[in-house]
């Protein structure tokens, strides 16, 4: 057998490929009750048990062709515009229906349209006008919310596609029995999917949870402990751990497994005739040893070396890649001497560093030189009798400004002139 897939549908049928090999991915023309359809092959040449073949068995006509995919082309246009005259023609009879899509058979001899209502729909008008406008056999079916889903498409919740548009062949029966016991919010806004309907995933945990419920006790169960009796306030089912309200402490619940626990009542109920047995052992999660992981060498170590197998310790460690047996002296500080120079011969001297000029800071002037007061020149010593050297004074030298302006000019016998 081959199992094909048409198109838009999940779901995968059998089909007897009458001797020709068909591999994964192929598109072939085959046979089925309502004509020949155009499909691609989901799983080549295989053996299928009795059991799951639905008879009778449809077999492959013959492989797709060049022809075939043109006429493929063609009825998705051709579904298009009999989208659009079946929304007009339902607005002129103004009837209460929602089209939802149009499939057109392969070989076009007939049409069918996918619509959704809240009641029934008299739609006998609306057939005798399409019909009369396509010139072939017309179909209308009305579907559910959750089949218009699966046709249109989307993006669920959890921001991944539609599950029912993507891989499941058919919708599972969902219940809010599963809500309640995966413990979820009964609100309807969040277990619901788009399609306004409970979301399918509650299905996919259900048998887990159902499995974990049969190994924990319920709610307000009579349980032995490590730190005593007490009642179980809640559960968590998928961590398999239970918060218990000791007998007669004052402290909140404790969180304990189900392995540490001992059930003396399941369920709401009293405690007369109950034998309180001894405490069970406290669980102690055992902690893998850590590894310290060796270290991979992939390069040979000098001291491995072939031709240092029998040096000294010293010339190993002094060897470079690029001399060869040169052992290198190493010069831990101080001065370095001299050694093997000639009697006249000094050692260089080292270079005095030039550091460069400090840049200055962007966005700042530079900073002008302070003005220095000029010096006052030393008073001419006073001749005896109130006479110099010659009978006259000497003239002062007149002082000399290196920087900044002048407060006042001397005159001739050397005193300041005032301004």
């Amino acid at each position: 057998m081959i199992s094909v897939r048409f198109r838009g549908g999940c779901k995968n049928y059998y089909f007897d490929p009458k001797g020709i090999s068909v591999k994964m991915g192929d598109q072939v023309v085959v046979e089925t009750a309502q004509g020949p359809e155009f499909a691609t092959c989901t799983e080549g040449n295989h053996e299928v048990e009795d059991s799951a073949i639905v008879k009778p068995l449809c077999a492959v006509m013959r492989m797709a062709t060049e022809n075939d995919r043109r006429t493929v082309e063609y009825n998705k246009k051709k579904e298009s515009e009999a989208f659009d005259i079946c929304e007009r023609k339902i607005a002129d009879h103004k009837l209460d229906m929602k089209l939802v899509n149009v499939s057109a058979g392969f070989d076009g001899s007939k049409i069918v349209f996918y619509f959704t209502a809240d009641g029934r729909v008299d739609f006998r008008e609306l057939v005798r006008d399409l019909a009369g406008v396509f010139r072939a056999r017309i179909e209308l079916r009305q579907i559910g919310v959750r089949d218009e889903a699966k046709m249109i498409g989307g993006l669920g919740i959890c921001g991944r596609p539609f599950c029912c548009s993507q891989f499941l062949d058919g919708f599972l029966p969902v219940s809010i029995k599963m809500a309640k016991t995966q413990n979820l919010s009964l609100n309807p806004a969040k277990i619901s999917g788009t399609c306004g309907r409970l979301m399918c995933c509650l299905k996919y945990e259900q048998n887990a949870y159902e499995d974990a419920a049969k190994r924990m006790p319920k709610a307000e169960s009579f349980v032995q402990t490590p730190d005593g009796p007490g009642n179980v306030k809640s559960v968590d089912l998928l961590r398999e751990t239970m918060k218990v309200s000791l007998d007669g402490a004052t402290e909140p619940p404790k969180c304990y497994r189900g392995c540490e626990v001992c059930v003396l009542r399941n369920g709401k109920g009293g405690r007369d005739g109950i034998e309180i047995p001894e405490r069970p052992a406290r669980y102690v999660e055992e902690k893998p040893e850590e590894e310290i992981p060796t270290p991979v060498i992939t390069a040979t170590p000098f001291y491995m070396a072939p031709e240092l197998e029998d040096a000294p310790v010293r010339e190993k460690m002094g060897v470079e890649s690029g001399e060869s047996g040169k052992p290198r002296r190493r010069h831990r500080g101080g001065r370095r001497r001299t050694t093997g120079k000639p009697a006249g011969e000094t050692a260089p001297q080292p270079k005095a560093e030039i550091k460069p000029p400090q840049e200055e800071k962007k966005g700042t002037k530079p900073r002008p030189p302070k003005p220095q007061p000029p010096k006052q020149s030393p008073q001419p010593p006073k001749a005896e009798n109130g006479e110099g050297d010659g009978g006259e004074a000497k003239r002062r030298r007149r002082p000399h400004h290196r920087g900044g302006r002048g407060r006042g000019k001397s005159g001739e016998d050397g005193t300041p002139k005032s301004e």
